[in-house]
């Protein structure tokens, strides 16, 4: 049995504290060995607090794995010695999360870093300092120090986590208008499809590959409804899966059991509209589906004809029309109007 492309439970927002580690405490310590009067200060410095940091890991597709993991906490630096020996610096540690992932100031509400690339990381709770031992006090007027800074204390900090897919094609329709079907397709993903409405209830990601050695991700968004911006179905919690594409794929089913595409694209281009005009103004490319069923190339013709849009023909269900959709859809993210060139473009 496949695995789907997600778990059933879906975390895309999850809140954490971050605590670094304190600083060790430098030594107060004098030399004392036999034959050897007023041998002198070798107190060590405490060693660095470990800092925490956020960093972004391809291996990851939902934030999941932190949801029961609230406080993330780096090692302390140990204290400074004798004979001149400073303390081991604390271990840092890293909370791994999916490229997308944007790291908000949980208290201030601010953006401390968005982690779009596999790899970048930022720092969100610094390490304390270690403090100086009394070896660092000697001086010709000041031959026997006894004092020693005490470790600063690691920095704490609440934390917001938010993911925003990244694709480079994303899915948008009404419920059962086919996108899983299509996404199963074209892909290796195997999102969960029946004949009812919200079938989809995560976001699901799919690499399409094509000849030549050529791929792009496409992304199936759950289906929308009027009014999704206020609330309604499903609402607007995934419509922030959708910002970061850089091609919207309307899908429409050319011959609902109730209702109309026309008045269905409409419905959606309003919400997209409301939610963002920067969503909204992303390029687009309109996709009839169904076009297995009787009838279906009257009601393209009329759905072509009041859209006044180009309207792509295809059965996610026979395969009709996906070569030319895929390739549509590769032109399109290619030729820079969806934005930079996608992984394994011809340069």
């Amino acid at each position: 049995m496949s695995t789907p492309a997600y778990k059933a439970t879906f975390v895309d927002e999850v809140d954490l504290v971050a605590l670094a580690g304190d600083g060790g405490n430098g030594c107060v310590s004098f030399r004392r060995e036999k034959y050897i009067p007023r041998g002198g200060p070798n107190g060590g410095d405490g060693g660095d607090g470990g800092s925490v940091y956020v960093r972004a890991d391809a291996s990851l597709n939902t934030l999941q794995h932190l949801a029961g993991h609230h406080h993330w906490k780096a090692e302390r630096g140990e204290h400074g010695m004798g004979k001149n020996c400073h303390g081991r610096r604390g271990q840092d540690v890293r909370i791994r999360v999916p490229p997308g992932t944007i790291v908000y100031d949980g208290d201030h509400g601010t953006v401390l870093k968005d982690l779009a690339a596999d790899g970048e990381e930022v720092c969100v709770a610094a390490g304390g300092k270690g403090g100086r031992g009394n070896t660092a006090f000697k001086s010709a007027t000041h031959q026997a120090p006894r004092e020693a800074e005490p470790g600063t204390p690691g920095q704490a900090r609440t934390l917001h986590l938010e993911l925003k897919l990244i694709a480079d094609a994303g899915l948008v329709g009404k419920p059962n208008a086919g996108k899983s079907t299509l996404l199963s397709r074209l892909s290796a993903a195997r999102p969960k499809i029946a004949a009812y409405p919200f079938t989809t209830l995560t976001p699901n990601l799919g690499i399409v590959e094509l000849s030549r050695y050529r791929r792009f991700v496409m992304a199936d968004i759950p289906g929308l409804i009027e009014g999704a911006h206020l609330g309604a179905g499903l609402g607007d919690e995934f419509l922030r899966h959708v910002e970061r594409t850089r091609l919207l794929v309307h899908m429409l089913d050319v011959c609902p059991f109730a209702g109309d595409p026309v008045e269905d694209y409409r419905a959606i281009r309003r919400e997209l509209e409301q939610y963002s005009p920067e969503l909204a103004a992303k390029p687009e490319i309109v996709v009839a589906n169904k076009m297995d069923l009787t009838d279906s190339r009257e009601h393209l013709q009329r759905l072509r004809r009041e859209l006044g849009v180009e309207v792509v023909a295809i059965s996610a269900v026979t395969g009709l029309g996906l070569e030319d959709l895929t390739e549509r859809i590769w032109r399109r993210l290619r030729d820079g109007d969806a934005g930079d060139v996608p992984a394994g473009a011809d340069r």
